[in-house]
């Protein structure tokens, strides 16, 4: 059993509308007390058009107020597996966009350095190329649920943003593109030669009509196989959810996966050798009502399960 250190609050005894706002409600640490570290991404200066993103850290800490501690599937509990805390937010300038990148990566270097594993909540999507820039000195897997591919060379002439991440993961030696999967891709593009890059690397796209086509278990059992036993890394776009689900994120794609098929998803991730992962693009204020944020914040404690294995 975990320290009660490591605990999330009791919702009897402290109402989920009083107390301070952590990331379900779990004490704020340091990465050095903590075998997996909640860690807010507040940075959206790669997005191409609708912004809002650096706002998801806090929104999703106000709406995970809702989780509770026991996983209704499995019956356990993921903070009786692993010491889990409320690492508190990057200090990422939004004025100067290589500087955050390096503050990013070397905060996530000094996460691995403390010997924790880190669930990191976005922000834009270009957050994942820092995080792996900080996590890993070899090839990871990568399990990546998206609208998008994300492989992209450049916009505007500036080959860092939150079309792009993948793509110069790959080419830094971050990713091995033999160990990735891409699932749930769809929607216009704005060339025919928008996936040749991660075809040609040998990345597997696994697009909507072929998740809906062959069902989630088959598609998850094969990306399983991707991956392999080796470290992996987990990164889940909220756009992979159809924007009735969330519309709160700044390039929809209808036509999506619904919020329980992505709950079904991440929990077939249990058991895979997860170096870290991540949850991004949800900008509250295109969606006041919160939905996104919720969706994000539920999503996040399915995520913390498969990495706990519960």
């Amino acid at each position: 059993m975990v320290s009660a250190d490591f605990q999330p609050l009791d919702s009897g005894i402290v109402p989920r509308f009083a107390g301070p706002s952590t990331f379900m409600r779990l004490p704020t640490t340091t990465p050095d007390q903590v075998d997996i570290a909640l860690v807010g991404v507040p940075f959206d200066s790669g997005t191409t058009n609708r912004p809002g993103a650096r706002h998801g850290p806090r929104e999703i800490r106000n709406q995970s107020s809702l989780v509770r501690r026991v996983h209704h599937v499995t019956g356990r509990s993921p903070f009786d597996l692993a010491r889990v805390g409320d690492c508190g937010d990057v200090s990422v300038s939004p004025l100067d966009l290589n500087g955050a990148l390096d503050t990013i990566a070397a905060s996530f270097s000094g996460i691995r350095q403390a010997g924790a594993r880190p669930l990191a909540i976005g922000g834009d999507h270009l957050v994942t190329l820092p995080i792996l820039r900080g996590l890993t000195d070899r090839p990871l897997g990568l399990i990546h649920f998206d609208a998008h591919s994300d492989t992209y060379d450049a916009f505007f002439g500036n080959r860092y943003n939150h079309g792009t991440p993948f793509r110069r993961a790959v080419e830094e030696g971050l990713l091995d593109p033999k160990r990735m999967v891409q699932i749930g891709i769809r929607g216009s593009i704005s060339s025919a030669a928008n996936y040749d890059f991660a075809r040609a690397a040998g990345i597997r796209l696994v697009f909507i009509e072929e998740v809906m086509e062959r069902g989630i278990d088959s598609v998850m059992a094969e990306a399983r196989s991707i991956v392999g036993n080796a470290a992996t890394y987990v990164s889940f776009d909220i756009d992979v959810v159809d924007p009735s689900f969330a519309p709160g994120t700044g390039t929809p794609e209808i036509g999506g996966i619904t919020t329980h098929q992505a709950q079904k998803m991440i929990r077939s991730l249990s058991g895979l050798d997860i170096a870290g992962a991540d949850l991004v693009e949800v900008s509250p204020p295109l969606d006041p009502s919160g939905l996104t944020a919720l969706t994000g914040a539920t999503l996040l404690f399915e995520l913390l399960c498969a990495m706990v294995g519960a």
